[in-house]
């Protein structure tokens, strides 16, 4: 709403043409969405706390430190970081670009979701929420239609391909199963966080890290100058993705000052759902859904353990790990909480850098 406020009247007045750039319109919706966050935490946490009696239900079979210390600790927390990326983005983001409405619709949809999932576990007090199958769901259902809205905004040539790193021409055009692949994407990157939440602070630091990375391939993939330098696909309009990505940092950083041990609040799937769909929806957008595999690697191997947990049991009647997912194993070894977490920011470091890597190398 800004922008459009300072685009008008930059022909009058020269120093609003500052807010024509993208890169200065992202620093401010960083600084915006942190400072909103700050300002609202505080009171919404306590109105959380108003309603849930016994805070997020806390798994039987965790770790024991969970259930002594985590116990109380509400949950739903995503309410305020989805709101505070909302402000921000509708203050300064072009509100006519679709991809940026697109995003808002994801983020959105899948918040909504999560959200229903935390309010009936702490309704029930159990680590229950909604079934399994309906939560997968209404999932599909609204990652078919980000894609379909994404397709549809999308240059027509640009559609149903996958674009390979480290390779120049290697382009797969899938056509109509690129449906139920970006469905993985989106989904899949969703309950990928959603499975690393659950040490204080574990994940939305990696949260960031893949926002920053794609704020990134998100400004050059726009820009015809430097996508044609780095040899990778120009999209048209996805600079504005700028603002929403940088919002999302903002919001990360300022959660993390309420998430950090001893956490005030936890995001659960309100945040996890949402903050997950929405990358792996920018993925899509920017044709770089591997690259988005790579720099979100922590939450691949999250996902991988849970997978590789199940599979095994089922198939062998023994486990792998101690207890999934991987963060769980670490602590059940006898890993501190900040120590699995810590590392786990470093590993996360490394896989964003070897992502930013494979832009160049090609």
């Amino acid at each position: 709403m800004l922008y459009f406020f300072f685009k008008y009247f930059s022909s009058d007045v020269s120093i609003f043409n500052v807010f024509k750039y993208i890169t200065f319109r992202t620093g401010i919706s960083v600084a915006t969405s942190l400072i909103f966050i700050l300002f609202i935490g505080e009171s919404l946490i306590a109105k959380l706390k108003t309603f849930q009696r016994y805070g997020q239900p806390i798994r039987d079979d965790g770790p024991l430190s969970h259930i002594i210390k985590k116990s109380g600790t509400p949950t739903m927390g995503g309410l305020i970081i989805i709101l505070s990326i909302l402000f921000s983005t509708l203050l300064w983001a072009d509100l006519t670009n679709k991809y940026v409405l697109i995003l808002i619709f994801c983020l959105l949809s899948f918040g909504t979701i999560g959200f229903v999932d935390d309010y009936l576990k702490v309704i029930k007090n159990n680590s229950k929420g909604i079934s399994a199958k309906l939560k997968l769901f209404l999932q599909i259902l609204s990652g078919i239609i980000v894609i379909y809205l994404i397709i549809l905004n999308t240059e027509p040539e640009l559609n149903y391909k996958i674009y390979f790193p480290l390779f120049k021409n290697f382009i797969l055009n899938v056509g109509i199963f690129y449906f139920i692949f970006g469905l993985v994407v989106i989904v899949g990157t969703s309950n990928a966080v959603n499975l690393t939440d659950g040490l204080d602070g574990l994940a939305i630091v990696p949260v960031i890290l893949v926002a920053l990375t794609f704020a990134f391939i998100a400004y050059v993939s726009g820009n015809i100058i430097f996508s044609k330098y780095l040899q990778l696909a120009y999209i048209k309009n996805t600079g504005e993705i700028c603002i929403f990505l940088g919002a999302m940092i903002g919001a990360g950083l300022g959660f993390l000052w309420f998430n950090s041990p001893p956490a005030k609040v936890f995001m659960g799937d309100t945040g996890s759902l949402s903050l997950g769909a929405a990358l792996g929806a920018i993925g899509i957008i920017t044709k770089h859904e591997i690259v988005l595999a790579i720099v979100s690697g922590l939450f691949v191997l999250e996902a991988l353990s849970v997978i590789i947990q199940v599979m095994s049991f089922k198939l062998t009647g023994k486990r792998v790990f101690q207890m999934a997912p991987l963060h769980h194993h670490f602590e059940k070894k006898g890993w501190s909480e900040s120590t699995v977490v810590i590392r786990f920011w470093i590993i996360a470091i490394v896989f964003a850098l070897i992502g930013l890597a494979s832009l160049k190398l090609r």
